[in-house]
Order: C-alpha cells, then sequence, then structure tokens
C-alpha cells in the first residue's frame, strides 16, 4: 500500500506497484472501439504506461499532452494512457486535441487494472480511481521503472521514464 496525497491529506493505494526487474501484470482494457486490449498484444514492443485518476481534469490532460509530444521520438515504443473514464470520453479528449501518438485504455469495466498493479485509490474523494503512476515495460513485459505521484496534483517525472528508454 502506497500512501498518496490530494492537496496534502493524505489516502492509500490497495497495493504495492510493480518494481524495476518484476514482470508487469498482464491486463484486459478497452481502446476507444470498446475492444478488449491485452498487454501480451504489445509483446516486442516498449510501453510507457500514464496513468491517471481522471482525463478530464487539468494535470491529468496535461500528462497526456506532453507524453503525446515526446512520443514521437521513441522507437518500438507506445505510450498507454490509461484511466477508469470511459472510453467515449478519453476519445472525445484526444480527438478535441489532435493527439495521436498516445493510445488511451480504460479499466472503467473490470475495474481490475488498479488492483492489479497496486494503484487503486483505496479511500477519500478520489476513491476507486486509479492514482498517477508511470511505469515504462521493457519488449519482454519486465518493468523498467515505476513512479507512484505521491500528489495527486502533481505531474509525473517525464525524463526519468523517458530515459529508461534511451
Amino acid at each position: 500500500m502506497a500512501t498518496i496525497t490530494l492537496k496534502g491529506e493524505a489516502f492509500n493505494t490497495v497495493g504495492e506497484l510493480p518494481k524495476e526487474g518484476d514482470k508487469a501484470p498482464d491486463f484486459q482494457l478497452l481502446n476507444s472501439s470498446l475492444e478488449t486490449v491485452k498487454l501480451s498484444d504489445y509483446k516486442g514492443k516498449r510501453l510507457v504506461l500514464n496513468i491517471f485518476p481522471s482525463i478530464d481534469t487539468n494535470v491529468c490532460a496535461t500528462s497526456v499532452r506532453n507524453f503525446n509530444k515526446r512520443a514521437k521520438d521513441l522507437e518500438n515504443t507506445e505510450v498507454l494512457c490509461i484511466s477508469r473514464d470511459l472510453p467515449f470520453a478519453q476519445k472525445r479528449f484526444t480527438d478535441g486535441e489532435s493527439l495521436s501518438e498516445v493510445i488511451t485504455l480504460s479499466d472503467f469495466q473490470t475495474q481490475q487494472f488498479g488492483k492489479d498493479y497496486g494503484l487503486e485509490i483505496e479511500n477519500g474523494p478520489f476513491k476507486n480511481l486509479l492514482s498517477r503512476v508511470v511505469i515504462v515495460v521493457d519488449e519482454e513485459g519486465k518493468v523498467l521503472h515505476s513512479q507512484q505521484v505521491i500528489e495527486i496534483a502533481d505531474e509525473p517525472d517525464y525524463l526519468s521514464a523517458l530515459k529508461t528508454l534511451l
């Protein structure tokens, strides 16, 4: 369990993030066409998992924009932006902002991803949403980097995550 904050007030997550060297847990998420996507669908690609509470908040939207901008320069890498927003809301945002370098995926249906990755918020006003986390996974599904952003209102450390891909 991790302790995170929202404007200084402490909350907990349901478990521990996968650590560097761990095999990333498999997942089943929905894409914008309501198709199920699994981790194994990306075998052979490096992944940046940009995970956040809701695309309809300023910091979450900023993280999607920032990773979209940086994704163009990443070889053999997909940036997956994951939340519990409905796929329609995710698509509306990325289409409205012309963001074509990231893939949005939703955990709203099974709500298992947040539990399996240990990052679902356990209590407080964001209870059951996903906490702000960045996880980088190599071509074989091994975790290269993970960051639990302690203050929900803060952006992730983009450069630390992307350095692991150089």
